[in-house]
């Protein structure tokens, strides 16, 4: 049996924070951020959380598959900003639409983070454990950006994004790529709660996201590409042979760079970043969600996702849709 995509769904907060906006909060301008990421806009929590996104986008794939919430086996919500170390995520949200009957967990793998939820959902329906998944990626970025830093407080936005899988004899999950280096780890990471305990000294303050953009780049230009390619080889398929790549929303250079490694039109990337920029694990569930919704995936299509991030963590699949 493999793991199909059967219901999306995916939830923006109603805060439209456009290039203008940072401007007046860094030394920025709408043309200085979209020139070099593809960013014009991203949504940033007010009310929201990552729960209540969560939970949104959970129900919009739940009722897209019309499927009831009692009947997940299964809940994982890919995260780096829960809006509590504990409990998870994923138990909050099992309790906000009642699925009370699903085992549940959260994944931190950064922006990798849906895509190792999805395998991890694929493991337990290949081997019969189970025979459904609500996997959602969820972020409330702007709780750990640093509003001064115009290096990286113009990338980030929040968002959620969901997708209810089942086990089918057909289609689905044809292959896949997954890695790590943690040999990199200090590229890109967001240091936790510092320990104040009687042994330690007072004052210390919880750390924002931190980037080395270049290093950042260089790896995405060369591993993704890899990696699609080595699940492409599994799954018996060549790039000309896919309908669709939809790879992690984080630089429109990085997409156009791995575009023209694979020698793909452009036009077979679809993009969100331009509205939504870079949400982590939320950035692949919402941007498949938005082009299901948009009526552009068809029974049969054959996709490709792929993301890269923090850990350094990375991964490719290949489905059928």
């Amino acid at each position: 049996m493999r793991a199909r995509i059967i219901g999306t769904g995916y939830s923006l907060p109603a805060f439209r924070a456009d290039n203008d906006y940072l401007a007046t909060l860094v030394d920025t301008s709408d043309e200085w951020i979209s020139e070099r990421t593809g960013i014009r806009a991203r949504h940033l929590a007010r009310e929201e959380t990552t729960l209540s996104m969560s939970a949104d986008a959970a129900r919009m794939a739940l009722a897209k598959a019309d499927f009831k919430a009692e009947d997940v086996e299964l809940l994982i919500v890919a995260t780096i900003t829960g809006d509590m170390d504990t409990p998870s995520t994923a138990c909050q949200v099992q309790k906000e639409i009642g699925a009370k009957n699903a085992l549940a967990f959260d994944i931190n793998a950064a922006c990798s983070g849906f895509l190792y939820a999805l395998h991890v959902a694929e493991a337990f329906i290949e081997s019969g454990t189970y025979r459904n998944a609500l996997l959602i990626g969820a972020e409330t970025l702007s709780k750990v950006v640093d509003w001064t830093d115009r290096g990286t407080c113009v990338l980030f936005g929040d968002g959620a994004g969901a997708a209810l899988v089942t086990a089918s004899e057909s289609g689905g999950l044809l292959a896949q790529s997954l890695g790590s280096s943690g040999e990199k780890w200090d590229v890109l990471f967001c240091e936790g709660r510092p320990n104040e305990n009687p042994l330690r000294e007072k004052g210390q303050k919880c750390g924002y996201l931190k980037m080395d953009g270049q290093e950042v780049f260089k790896f995405a230009v060369r591993t993704v590409p890899q990696c699609i390619e080595e699940a492409l080889e599994k799954a018996g398929l060549k790039p000309e042979e896919i309908d669709l790549f939809i790879l992690h929303q984080a630089n429109k250079r990085i997409i156009q760079a791995v575009a023209k490694r694979l020698g793909m039109a452009e036009e077979e990337f679809p993009m969100n970043m331009d509205e939504c920029g870079n949400t982590s694990a939320a950035s692949l569930p919402i941007l498949l969600a938005q082009l299901d919704e948009r009526g552009r995936l068809r029974r049969g299509d054959r996709i490709v996702l792929s993301g890269f991030g923090a850990g350094l963590t990375w991964g490719a699949c290949v489905l059928e849709w």
